[in-house]
């Protein structure tokens, strides 16, 4: 099991995204209160949607299939900060990330106001072992179909992302 710093500290805000508090990773996940976190999806040059598969030793969804990159945003740390350094400790990649959609904390979202932030980078990543035990491009309609059929298998935040992306891609 990996050693998780149940002592980090995260913001604890209200339905409005507002900080009224702050507390530990222990106590906001054992209190399910609501707090901050961002996901960054990353596309390849062929469209492509990078995906990572949680490590079995994630307190949070492990072995399921997530974002290209996510996590909490730290007290003190605003959205785009938490963005750019969980795409760098996940992956190892630096590259231009832009703000895409924001969720609102609810069961399904763990009780995280969620922003979303897309980009499109080629670069060799770097998986960090203690967060993902595998990761691998995926063609949309091909993801579209696995979520279809096998959803318990994906994080219940990606699946409501990729249902957002995809009705964006049928819009537009």
């Amino acid at each position: 099991m990996v050693a998780l710093n149940q002592s980090e500290v995260f913001d604890v805000v209200d339905q409005e995204d507002r900080i009224i508090g702050q507390a530990s990773r222990k106590l906001v996940h054992e209190k399910s209160l609501i707090h901050r976190s961002v996901h960054i999806l990353v596309f390849n040059s062929e469209n492509k949607l990078f995906l990572q598969k949680r490590s079995l030793q994630k307190d949070e969804n492990p072995d399921l299939w997530d974002c290209s990159a996510s996590g909490h945003v730290d007290s003190g740390e605003n959205y785009d900060e938490s963005a750019s350094r969980e795409l760098w400790e996940e992956l190892g990649i630096k590259t231009k990330i832009d703000f895409w959609i924001k969720l609102s904390a609810s069961e399904k979202t763990l009780w995280e106001h969620v922003s979303v932030y897309k980009c499109i980078s080629d670069e060799k990543m770097t998986l960090a072992p203690d967060e993902i035990s595998d990761g691998k491009f995926w063609d949309i309609e091909e993801l579209k179909s696995h979520i279809e059929n096998d959803s318990e298998k994906f994080t219940s935040t990606l699946r409501i992302i990729f249902d957002r992306l995809v009705r964006s891609m049928d819009s537009g």
